[in-house]
Parts: structure tokens; C-alpha cells; sequence
């Protein structure tokens, strides 16, 4: 018995040293190798997670920015586990405004089952319309994928974690922007990208900061992963203020790649310097057109409409444009940002969107524009609410992370997320291993498109962009409900493509 007291401690030691060196070794969870042993009560406590929030803490639907149920429905998407939920919805449906409620048909498009004819386990969502079509840009397309990953900087995320997404946009077929830090050899694995320029001009600036052509057409040259180009006027997360990037997030990579110093923060100018108002920036999109062939769109949030007033009378009268333009709501952002900027600056993604589409409906522009929207749609009902209001893509940012292995810990803007997804930390950066996260990217994003495209056949329609928004309903909390349309003031063929585009995805999705 002495002899068994005096090794038991030992024993105890070796069997902890085991498991701290299956932890450090192992490469599925990100935080078990930044945080061996003691990671694993964040899963025990995650599994016992519904019986203890039935007496204290919060429920499903409560935490924010995305509710347990959500993010557990993106993790179980990312791994290919069962996303499904049991024994009914637990949401209070009559009781909440705003409450949505999508229409079914009693007679809907039959949706393929595996082993069945015209089953697709990629669940391929083309978009509706072409990229750069109407203008007739020479490297115009058609992207393959309505669901796509919005603009999230390396430096702001880990080069592991932005080399995953650009992986998983590959295995999903679809687009990953570059966010406005500049392309980094992270990106440049082997999935198609969105060049966004922002305020800072970072890879395509001159010393002092300015905008340099060439160095842009050099970029575009060297890259044929770019797409399109995207111009950022502003973002969800702080709009009207440049992209910041903290000191401690600047790494010697990151500021080689931006041109930038090491020791203080990076903080983009509010506004751009190559053009000052609607007219420079369309003949500022254009000169970049005819420079690349690439098509040229915007990205901006939505505060004051008198620039988009300004920028749809210069469009309906003049030979210049923009081919696409993405709108970010002021729910959105995965970036550093004060709080007033985050909580009470720029309208949320549906104001805001509904209130441009119109604008571009009364100057009959809206199909010659492909429209996308970022914000929160990286869920079904979220992403079909977007399209009924005339989206043609959705982009999604946050939930991309958390496929990724973000827990949500709102650490971003520290250096210390503990995934090492939003972090520069070398110790907490070795944690994530790009290439299995790349598969749950593209598990989530092919899952997201299945569920789109389910519900859309629900509604009896072939593809989601041919839902309207008179198929939608929100409640109002006293059991009455009005149509998303008589909401947001649509009139009929407002939110969906020409008939052509119409006639041309039917045809595609009929394969």
C-alpha cells in the first residue's frame, strides 16, 4: 500500500503529461492546443450548457451578437454533424415583433435527395445575374456561388486563418474578400478573390499613401485569383471613421504587406483621396475598368441617401457605373471600432438595403447592378430575407470565423482571441490548422447554400433571387403581420432580376 501511495502521485503526473502532449499535438481544436487540459471544461460546460441555462445564465436565443443556436447551428454545419433541432421552435413567435415568417407553397419545387436524379452534394447556387454583364467588362462572370466570404483583413485575422477561408472558398466554389489590408500570400490558395481597396490603398499605393494605378494593374497582373474590384467607402463596423488595425495586432509581415510603420496603429484615412464625390468615383470605377477589364464595384454602409440619390441620377444618364455594389449593415463588423460607431451609426442591413434598391428601382438601374449584402445573412432565413429584397450574393464575415473555430469571446480587438483566429499571437496562432479549418468553412457555405436553396424551393421557387418579398411576413408582436414588400414599399418585379436574368438562372438550375 505505501509502495502504491509513493508512485500514485507519479502516475498521476505521466497520465496529465500524456494529455498535455495529446493536447499541444492534436490538430482538430484550436483551443486545446493553446490551452491543454484546461480547454476541455469549455466543452464539458458546453455540453451540459442546456440543462444549467434552464435555471441560471441566458437562453438560446438571448447572447449577441449571434445566440447559442446559432452559432451551434454554423459549428454543426462546419463539422457535417446534425444541425437540426428537436421537440419544436422554443421562440415566442406570436409575441415578437418583427417575427419573420416565410410563406411556403402548397405545391413546391421537389428538392433532389441524395441518390436520386439531379441530387448535388455542393449544392451549387450560381448568381442570377453577371458580374460586369451590362457594362460589358472584358473579364465579366457569373459567380458560381450566391453565398460568399465578406472582407476581413489579414492582420485583423491570423495569415492561418485568412489561408483557410481563401481554402474553403475553393472547396465551396466561391469568392473570398480580401478585406482592406492588402493581399497577402495567405490569400493565395487557390481560391478566387475580391480585391477590396479601401482608404488606405494598401497594395496599390504610392509612398506618401496615395493611390498608385500602377501598382494596382502590376497587383492585378501578377493575382488572375482577382475577380473584381471592390472600393470600400465605408464598413458596418465603423462606418464614417478609416479601418483601424491596433499596434499590437502589426506584425513585420503585416506591415510590409500595407506599407506601414510597426509602432503605432493603423488608421486609415475616413474618406478616399482619388475621388471626392458620386462623379470622381464614377470616372475613378471606370478608369480602373478600362485599365484591368476586371469589373469594379462599391462597398458601403448606409447612412445619408442623398449620396445614393447623387450616384443613381449620374448612372441613369451617363455611360459610367458601378457593376456591383455591396451594402453592409450597421449591424455588421468584424473589425477594432468605438462603440458608439458600432451601436448607433448607419442603418442595419435591411433599412438599408430596401432604402437603396428603391432608390436604383426609380431610376430603373436595378438590373444592370449586381447587388450584395453583408450583415448577419450567413443564416438561411437571414440570407432568403436578403435576396426577397433584391440581393443577388450575401457575404458572410462572422459566421466564416466561427466555422473557423471563433468561440465569440469579443476579443478581436486585443490580440488575445483565444482560437487565434483574430489574433497575431504566435502561441495562439499555432493553434489553428488551416487546412482542417478550410473544410469546415466550405462544410458550413455548402450547408448554408443546401438550406437557402430548400427554403426557396419551399416557397416554389427555383432559385433564391426569384423570391419575393410579398412571400415574406413579419409579425408584428400583436398578432397581426404585414408583407416585407408593404413594409419596405416595394412594388411588383422590385427585388427580383429582369426577365432574361430570370429566364437564364431557371435554364442554369434546371440542369
Amino acid at each position: 500500500m505505501e509502495r502504491l501511495t509513493a508512485v500514485l502521485p507519479w502516475i498521476v503526473l505521466a497520465g496529465l503529461a500524456a494529455w498535455v502532449t495529446y493536447d499541444l499535438t492534436q490538430r482538430k481544436h484550436a483551443i486545446l492546443r493553446n490551452f491543454p487540459i484546461v480547454g476541455h471544461f469549455r466543452y464539458w460546460l458546453e455540453a451540459i450548457g442546456p440543462e444549467l441555462r434552464q435555471y441560471i445564465v441566458t437562453n438560446n436565443n438571448e447572447e449577441r451578437p449571434f445566440s447559442r443556436d446559432q452559432r451551434r447551428w454554423v459549428y454543426a454545419s462546419s463539422k457535417r454533424e446534425n444541425s437540426y433541432f428537436g421537440f419544436g421552435s422554443d421562440n415566442e413567435m406570436e409575441m415578437a415583433p418583427n417575427y419573420l415568417v416565410i410563406k411556403h407553397q402548397a405545391f413546391p419545387v421537389h428538392s433532389p435527395h441524395l441518390g436520386e436524379p439531379g441530387y448535388d452534394p455542393d449544392h451549387v447556387i450560381p448568381a442570377a445575374k453577371v458580374v460586369g454583364g451590362f457594362r460589358g467588362r472584358p473579364r465579366a462572370f457569373r459567380p458560381a456561388s450566391v453565398v460568399n466570404i465578406s472582407g476581413m483583413s489579414f492582420g485583423s485575422l491570423s495569415g492561418p486563418a485568412v489561408e483557410a477561408l481563401n481554402r474553403g472558398a475553393k472547396l465551396a466554389g466561391c469568392l473570398q474578400s480580401t478585406g482592406e489590408g492588402g493581399i497577402a500570400s495567405h490569400h493565395l490558395h487557390g481560391g478566387d478573390l475580391i480585391w477590396q481597396v479601401g482608404t488606405g490603398y494598401f497594395g496599390c499605393r504610392e509612398l506618401d499613401g496615395r493611390f498608385s494605378m500602377e501598382r494596382l494593374k502590376e497587383r492585378v497582373a501578377q493575382t488572375p485569383q482577382i475577380r473584381a474590384i471592390e472600393i470600400k467607402l465605408s464598413q458596418g463596423a465603423k462606418p464614417g471613421l478609416g479601418g483601424l488595425l491596433p499596434q499590437a495586432k502589426i506584425t513585420r509581415e503585416v506591415a510590409a504587406i500595407r506599407g506601414i510603420r510597426l509602432d503605432q496603429d493603423c488608421v486609415s484615412p475616413a474618406a478616399h483621396t482619388a475621388f471626392r464625390d458620386a462623379d470622381s468615383l464614377l470616372d475613378f470605377v471606370e478608369a480602373i475598368a478600362a485599365e484591368t477589364g476586371l469589373p469594379v464595384g462599391i462597398k458601403s454602409a448606409v447612412g445619408d441617401s442623398s449620396f445614393w440619390r447623387q450616384l443613381a441620377s449620374l448612372m441613369a444618364v451617363g455611360g459610367r457605373g458601378v457593376d456591383f455594389i455591396t451594402i453592409d449593415g450597421g449591424e455588421g463588423g468584424t473589425g477594432a471600432a468605438p462603440l458608439v460607431f458600432s451601436d448607433h451609426v448607419a442603418l442595419p442591413f435591411k433599412v438599408a438595403f430596401g432604402r437603396v434598391h428603391r432608390i436604383f428601382a426609380e431610376h430603373t438601374l436595378h438590373e444592370r447592378v449586381v447587388f450584395a449584402g453583408s450583415g448577419k445573412l450567413g443564416f438561411p432565413e437571414s440570407a432568403l430575407f436578403a435576396f426577397a429584397l433584391g440581393c443577388d450574393l450575401v457575404n458572410v464575415g462572422r459566421e466564416a470565423m466561427i466555422a473557423v473555430g471563433c468561440i465569440q469571446a469579443q476579443r478581436c480587438h486585443t490580440n488575445h482571441c483565444p482560437t487565434g483566429v483574430a489574433t497575431q499571437n504566435r502561441w495562439l496562432v499555432r493553434g489553428l490548422d488551416p487546412t482542417l479549418k478550410a473544410v469546415r468553412v466550405a462544410n458550413y457555405i455548402v450547408n448554408l447554400r443546401q438550406e437557402l436553396l430548400a427554403l426557396s424551393r419551399a416557397c416554389g421557387a427555383e432559385h433564391p433571387a426569384l423570391v419575393t418579398a410579398d412571400q415574406l411576413e413579419l409579425l408584428d408582436g400583436r398578432f397581426g403581420s404585414r408583407t416585407v414588400a408593404d413594409l419596405f414599399g416595394y412594388e411588383a418585379g422590385d427585388g427580383v432580376p429582369g426577365s432574361k436574368d430570370r429566364d437564364e438562372i431557371r435554364r442554369i438550375m434546371s440542369r
